[in-house]
């Protein structure tokens, strides 16, 4: 993997948390947050038992939750491990989240990433919330 794949896989990264923070003052950006997939790509969320949805899904139900019952997010990049080759990769990505301006917690976001026509995109995301059973930083050697 050269040094630009890795950049601009960090940069997706970066972006879609940055694209799912809001505020009562400043929405999302839902349109950047779903042009990192490609077409069809399936989110897993960490609600089990696991079941798949599609970004647009995750959009609507995120887009009504911020105008009901979570006025606000914050998700914060803690620290990240990408592997891959020049066209296929993988982003495990932990992050502090933030919501309602309450209490912090951590996720743990994995990304399966193709380059296609020159260009990273997201093919499968899923994630997890940790819990005192499960610290993710340290199942997964981040600290």
């Amino acid at each position: 993997m050269q040094p630009a794949d890795m950049i601009a896989i960090r940069d997706i990264v970066a972006r879609q948390f940055a694209s799912v923070s809001w505020t009562r003052e400043k929405p999302a950006d839902w349109s950047a947050f779903a042009a990192d997939f490609l077409p069809g790509a399936p989110l897993y969320p960490a609600a089990r038992p696991a079941a798949s949805q599609s970004v647009e899904d995750f959009v609507r139900r995120m887009t009504k939750l911020a105008a009901t019952s979570l006025p606000s997010l914050r998700e914060r990049l803690l620290d990240l491990q990408i592997r891959g080759t020049a066209n296929i990769a993988t982003a495990i990505a932990v992050c502090e989240i933030t919501e309602n301006d309450g209490a912090p917690n951590r996720n743990v976001e994995l990304m399966l990433l193709v380059k296609t026509e020159g260009a990273w995109k997201i093919a499968a995301q899923c994630w997890d919330t940790e819990s005192p059973d499960d610290p993710v930083l340290h199942s997964l050697n981040f600290i």
